[in-house]
């Protein structure tokens, strides 16, 4: 049973969405992963979001680039929080995120930035840690971790502008 799904509209997707692979394993969430296309394979799309709840999914991370209407179309068929990640396509990306942020009342999808995979898991992480304590101190740590490079990056810069 997988908490988190992690679908794209190609296998080309999957350069940036294993970033979001990446997190998840890191945090050791189970999670499903496949290529669920909005327009080559509807009725495959159909039977993922209606099936996801029942299958134990809580949070859908979809991936797209272009025309971009899987995480809304996701969204349209589940009550399930979707976060949608904008691929980079022809236009650098911004097709893709104009198609996924701009959604009409009533179908939300929380969108990441263009090639973001890596914070929509961190994001879907976050809705999890709200019922699973092992996740929210995980999250604390990796946190924790951030503000440990930070402070290097801080040393470093003082021991770079001394010796100019």
């Amino acid at each position: 049973m997988a908490s988190v799904a992690i679908i794209m509209g190609s296998i080309s997707d999957y350069e940036t969405m294993k970033g979001a692979e990446k997190v998840l394993k890191e945090f050791e969430v189970d999670y499903e992963i496949d290529v669920v296309s909005a327009h080559r394979t509807p009725d495959k799309m159909f039977d993922f979001a209606k099936g996801a709840r029942d299958r134990g999914v809580k949070v859908i991370i979809a991936g797209a680039g272009g025309a971009a209407h899987l995480p809304g179309m996701v969204a349209s068929l589940t009550t399930l929080p979707v976060i949608g990640v904008p691929v980079v396509s022809k236009l650098q990306g911004l097709d893709s995120l104009l198609s996924i942020v701009q959604m009409p009342k009533g179908v939300p999808v929380a969108t990441v930035a263009v090639g973001g995979a890596e914070n929509a898991a961190l994001l879907a992480l976050r809705m999890l840690s709200i019922s699973d304590e092992k996740i929210a101190q995980k999250l604390s740590k990796y946190k924790e971790g951030l503000e440990k490079e930070v402070s290097v990056m801080s040393l470093k810069l003082k021991e770079v502008c001394e010796n100019e």
